[in-house]
């Protein structure tokens, strides 16, 4: 039986309607203890460039999300899961970038999204179907291979 690729699974979570960002981090939170219902909760507000502020992209945000939940820092002391959650964040970022070019909403898209006009010709020309699921799949994929 083939397993289903995270890219896959978080793209079909996204088009189901559920934010970026938290299609992303619910893909890979129930792997690492946390139940995808609650994931998508904290996630939630990080989609459409923070809550459509045209920053982070969500699905960036999101993917940040889940190597914190794998590997982040819970304790004072512990500097090497610091460091080591640190050091994929950058790897992941750089990844991103070098695929898309950026890692900003308002760049990925051409459109201000904290601009109420600019966000509903983005969302009229349908980018947020076209190119999001897109963004969506290359943070799993990216999330996939550095976890």
């Amino acid at each position: 039986m083939k397993s289903i690729k995270k890219s896959d699974e978080a793209e079909e979570v996204f088009r189901s309607g559920i934010t970026c960002s938290s299609a992303v981090f619910s893909t890979f939170a129930e792997e690492n203890g946390l139940p995808a219902d609650v994931a998508r909760k904290i996630a939630c507000g990080f989609g459409a460039g923070v809550s459509k502020t045209g920053n982070m992209c969500g699905a960036v945000s999101g993917a940040i999300l889940a190597i914190g939940l794998k590997y982040g820092k819970s304790e004072r002391t512990d500097t090497a899961a610091n460091e080591k959650t640190r050091a994929l964040v950058r790897e992941f970022i750089a990844e991103f970038i070098r695929r898309n070019g950026s890692i900003t909403c308002t760049e990925l898209l051409g459109y201000n999204l904290a601009n109420p006009d600019e966000y509903q010709k983005a969302a009229e020309s349908g980018l947020f179907l076209s190119r999001c699921p897109r963004y969506v799949r290359d943070a799993a994929d990216i999330l996939e291979r550095i976890l």
